[in-house]
């Protein structure tokens, strides 16, 4: 029998929201393309979905085509979509942390997550951290991960994230570009079997800082830091102007566009594949992808969210994973 690579984990997030639903639509609508598993209480999947419990995750390589395999985990409460329930907090972040470890021993090749509701986790349960990607670093580990959004056109990471754009300029430093670029660029190599990752650097100012006139980042700091890490080896573009590289020929010259701020990065990507966005965190011990969208409380429970985002993200684990699994193989 041939070797099958372990299925993908899809924790259930916050399973008042969309979550639970479009864990069913995908497994519709992959009818097995991508095998995968949700984690969750099959009570918050809607009436009449065609699951197929599992007791281990192998198993979700055999399930009924169109079904969705189901790795119960109970909640304390069921629920009423659109109405989070404070009693079911704990139990979403217990179920994060058991998606972790069936990553991490290599039970599942990497890990999905539905979204979650950041206050309902600190209201239920004392959740302490920002968010998702903050929990997921303490549970790899790691004390510095990066976010990029992803689509077939364009791939971007903002340095700063969410913070207000007055602190953008103090919190966007020499150390906090570097730790990106050498993130990006070593996950880059790793998932996407990139050897020489080109790099594209936006400049912190309008038309990255028109040599001074606009600000002096670019030459003060950025320039300098470009130039070292070239000597390094790394592939790097910039600082570039940040209102001209993102249409179609400027994308031709570049892997992936490090911005200074979070709607440099991602007005451009969401203006070009709005529903297909898919948010990956590099710099964890595993992979990590999840749909670029909140849970959706105001449609909750009416079958009308939109499942291509949660698709794109199990496609790219998928992908991920079999890279990762090639490159360790010398076979990229």
């Amino acid at each position: 029998m041939p070797h099958l690579r372990p299925p993908i984990a899809l924790s259930c997030g916050e399973p008042a929201g969309v979550g639970p639903e479009l864990a069913l639509r995908a497994g519709e609508l992959l009818d097995g393309e991508v095998p995968f598993f949700w984690i969750g209480d099959p009570r918050h999947l809607p009436d009449g979905a065609r699951i197929h419990t599992i007791e281990t995750p192998h198993e979700a390589h055999s399930i009924p085509r169109g079904h969705l395999a189901v790795l119960q985990h109970d909640f304390p409460a069921p629920v009423t979509p659109g109405t989070p329930d404070l009693a079911n907090a704990r139990g979403v972040v217990e179920v994060l942390e058991r998606a972790v470890t069936l990553v991490r021993s290599g039970t599942a090749s990497a890990l999905c997550t539905a979204p979650i509701n950041k206050k309902v986790l600190k209201d239920g349960c004392a959740f302490a951290y920002p968010g998702h990607t903050e929990f997921l670093a303490h549970l790899g580990g790691v004390e510095r991960v990066v976010m990029m959004l992803a689509c077939p056109q364009l791939r971007v990471v903002p340095a700063t994230i969410h913070i207000a754009l007055s602190e953008v300029p103090t919190a966007f430093t020499p150390e906090l570009l570097e730790d990106t670029i050498r993130i990006t660029a070593t996950d880059l190599r790793r998932y996407w079997g990139l050897a020489s990752p080109r790099i594209a650097i936006a400049g912190l100012n309008p038309h990255a800082g028109e040599g001074g006139a606009m600000g002096r980042e670019e030459i003060d700091w950025m320039a300098g830091l470009i130039a070292r890490l070239r000597k390094e080896g790394f592939d790097l573009r910039g600082p570039m102007s940040p209102d001209t590289m993102f249409h179609t020929r400027a994308r031709e010259d570049y892997d992936v566009a490090i911005c200074a701020y979070h709607d440099q990065a991602l007005i451009p990507i969401k203006t070009i594949d709005f529903a297909g966005g898919v948010n990956v965190t590099l710099g964890l011990p595993f992979i990590r992808t999840s749909p670029d969208h909140g849970t959706a409380f105001d449609i909750a429970g009416r079958g009308i969210a939109d499942p291509t985002s949660l698709i794109a993200a199990l496609r790219m684990a998928w992908e991920m994973a079999q890279t990762t699994e090639d490159t360790s193989h010398g076979n990229v």
